[in-house]
């Protein structure tokens, strides 16, 4: 099991990758802690682990509160002991708007969530992390701080910032034995981008057309499988990525390609 013994938050745990991440991580062996603002789903996703033999702990969470993101870190920690994993999947989007009519007040709303929510869960479960002698942050990021899409300026920039984020945290963490680094997500074969094409559908398009429109323009000519995207990120919180901080891992089918 890719992560036997391991305690890992897992923030931002929705109908998206979230979930998928909480079930794949307790499926190989670690024990969960989940947040989200949504209770009933995260219930939900946690007893769903648990009837198949996994661990998990729920607890409502808003990562623009420090108070909140505490609450999640210590009932982790009370459930299963020191945490030796985050992943910072909690994120705000904002208005789908292009950023020569966007509202540059939601840009600071988005970015409190997505970048300064990062470090307050990051800071919150710090102390249980130096005493488990160290451990692993991986923030979760989109392609689009790096490839721009249409009406993702506020979700891109508040994303952007925290890529920034994560290689400070890289070096000011480092110190603890904690690791961070970044994955960069592109389109992701789950609930989010099924809901997109389902709209695209409604609104008089074909369905088969939607799907080859998105799909030219990945290398391995499919929508990445949102499973297959929970594990690329995963990777980073397992042992295997033990010596690896300070990297964004590009997940996207090959889509973008940094140089």
């Amino acid at each position: 099991m890719l992560l036997k013994d391991k305690v890992i938050v897992i923030s931002g745990v929705g109908p998206g990758m979230g979930q998928a991440m909480a079930r794949i991580a307790a499926a190989e062996g670690a024990k969960v802690g989940l947040g989200a603002r949504n209770k009933t789903f995260l219930d939900e996703v946690a007893a769903d682990i648990k009837a198949k033999g996994g661990q998990a702990v729920a607890v409502p969470t808003d990562v623009t509160s420090a108070d909140q993101c505490r609450a999640l870190a210590e009932a982790t920690e009370a459930a299963f002991g020191p945490i030796t994993g985050l992943v910072n999947s909690a994120y705000a989007h904002g208005a789908w708007l292009p950023t020569d009519v966007a509202d540059a007040e939601e840009f600071a709303s988005v970015f409190n969530v997505n970048a300064a929510g990062a470090l307050r869960m990051a800071q919150a479960c710090l102390p249980s992390m130096q005493k488990a002698g160290g451990g692993a942050i991986v923030n979760v990021s989109t392609m689009s701080t790096v490839n721009p899409f249409p009406g993702e300026g506020a979700y891109a920039t508040g994303k952007g910032g925290m890529n920034a984020l994560s290689r400070h945290m890289a070096k000011d963490f480092g110190k603890h034995n904690i690791r961070v680094n970044v994955a960069r997500m592109g389109w992701i074969g789950g609930a989010p981008v099924w809901g997109h094409i389902d709209r695209e559908v409604a609104a008089g398009r074909d369905r088969d057309e939607v799907i080859a429109e998105i799909t030219a323009r990945i290398p391995i000519g499919i929508i990445p499988p949102e499973d297959d995207c929970a594990r690329a990120v995963l990777f980073f919180v397992s042992d295997f990525s033990k010596v690896v901080t300070g990297a964004s891992l590009d997940v996207n089918g090959g889509q973008y390609m940094a140089p």
